[in-house]
């Protein structure tokens, strides 16, 4: 298997920021993020840990965020990612578990971060946020 190119890198980046956020604003449903996020290649799939990954760190996830992310994320709350994300701070190396447990930590990573960008949302930006992130249009059927 080959490395992405680095135009595939910001192509992927750029389709993972829109499918995170999508599932964060409830424009997406988790299920089908976790459906486009299995489709990957292992290797996309640790690129796509890593950047979501970033997000939660960007988000600033608290232990608080973390136990209720995993409530919605579906994994077990003593399964390897859960117990990282809840950890204080945070245990940020999804990318490094074992390929089997990669789509349990991107349903962590993205619960836990939706959790967290939602707070951020109501107390930062609600009224006058200019993150493109933050406005996105309307759901289209795909992740």
């Amino acid at each position: 298997m080959t490395e992405p190119s680095s135009d595939d890198g910001r192509t992927l980046r750029r389709e993972t920021e829109r499918v995170v956020n999508e599932i964060a604003q409830g424009l997406c449903t988790l299920d089908a993020g976790v459906s486009w996020f299995s489709g990957l290649a292992p290797t996309r799939q640790q690129m796509v840990l890593q950047e979501v990954a970033g997000y939660a760190m960007q988000a600033h996830v608290t232990a608080a965020d973390g136990r209720a992310g995993v409530a919605r994320s579906g994994v077990k709350p003593t399964a390897n990612p859960s117990v990282m994300i809840c950890m204080d701070p945070p245990r940020y190396g999804f990318a490094g578990l074992p390929s089997a447990e990669h789509v349990k930590a991107f349903r962590v990573l993205v619960s836990v971060f939706a959790v967290a960008d939602t707070r951020r949302r109501e107390r930062y930006c609600k009224g006058a946020c200019g993150h493109a992130w933050h406005n996105l249009p309307a759901a289209t059927e795909q992740p």
